[in-house]
């Protein structure tokens, strides 16, 4: 196992699924400063590593995260700051402790449970798919510190639900159950234990070329708000790089003999 962010992330990969826990549960997973660089971390790793199929984001203790640790940044001013310097091309790093997932080249699952709050609630909503508890409290936070979702929220809510919705629960910052957010579309399944049945989902994408995984992840990143002659290029450029690799064949010629097909590592790249 492998720890980031002094031990407030911890990372194990186990026959191609990474396990990423947030891992500061005395604190109900709040984000501080190393937490952050942690997830930032985490994901770094995982995208070196070929072998890497899928990812399961969840946390120790009795909530996935309560949000931004107000407390400590107001500590730490000097961090406070350089956290709002870029990151990357386009995010600081409160944004790429978020979209480091969303760029991943694999799926990312996250599991919820306890409180979703804030900036723990845009955590989730950049990966690809999203399980809860149907009594998960969750909630977009920010405007009860007199703020906004500025974690990538901007982006990942507007895939989700219409702007009325998105308007809504920001302003008012309420509370709504996994049940709830399930019926607006915010996670993808509720069950009473969403580690196991992230688990279950893992274990179907394993089963599934990890080239067309990751290209299927591209796919619709790049093409979701794109122009109908823009979408159709991806949609070729994407199949042809398919048709040349490897795991292509494997699939088809495991199929023709009704074998179950062995892949060979991740080759696809976006």
């Amino acid at each position: 196992m492998k720890q980031f962010g002094n031990g407030r992330v911890r990372l194990e990969i186990r026959e191609g699924i990474a396990w990423v826990r947030l891992s500061r549960p005395d604190k109900l997973n709040g984000l501080d400063w190393d937490m952050l660089q942690g997830l930032v971390g985490a994901a770094r790793a995982i995208r070196r590593n070929a072998e890497v199929r899928t990812v399961i984001l969840h946390s120790e203790g009795p909530a996935f995260s309560s949000g931004l640790d107000f407390g400590t940044f107001g500590k730490q001013p000097l961090r406070s700051v350089r956290a709002f310097l870029k990151y990357g091309r386009s995010t600081n790093l409160f944004q790429e402790a978020c979209w480091c997932w969303r760029k991943l080249p694999v799926p990312v699952i996250a599991a919820l449970h306890g409180r979703c709050y804030g900036g723990g609630f845009q955590i989730a909503l950049a990966a690809d798919f999203r399980i809860a508890t149907p009594d998960c409290e969750c909630s977009i936070m920010e405007i009860k510190w007199g703020l906004i979702p500025d974690m990538t929220g901007t982006v990942t809510l507007r895939e989700l639900v219409p702007i009325d919705v998105a308007k809504q629960l920001t302003m008012s910052g309420r509370l709504f159950s996994g049940a709830e957010a399930k019926q607006m579309n915010l996670v993808t399944q509720v069950a009473d234990d969403p580690l196991a049945a992230a688990e279950t989902l893992a274990a179907e994408l394993m089963t599934r070329s990890p080239d067309a995984v990751a290209a299927a992840k591209s796919l619709f990143h790049r093409s979701w708000f794109a122009s109908v002659r823009r979408a159709f290029a991806i949609e070729s450029g994407i199949q042809f790089r398919l048709l040349r690799g490897a795991n292509q064949r494997i699939a088809m010629h495991a199929n023709f003999a009704k074998k179950i097909p062995v892949f060979k590592n991740r080759s696809f790249k976006d």
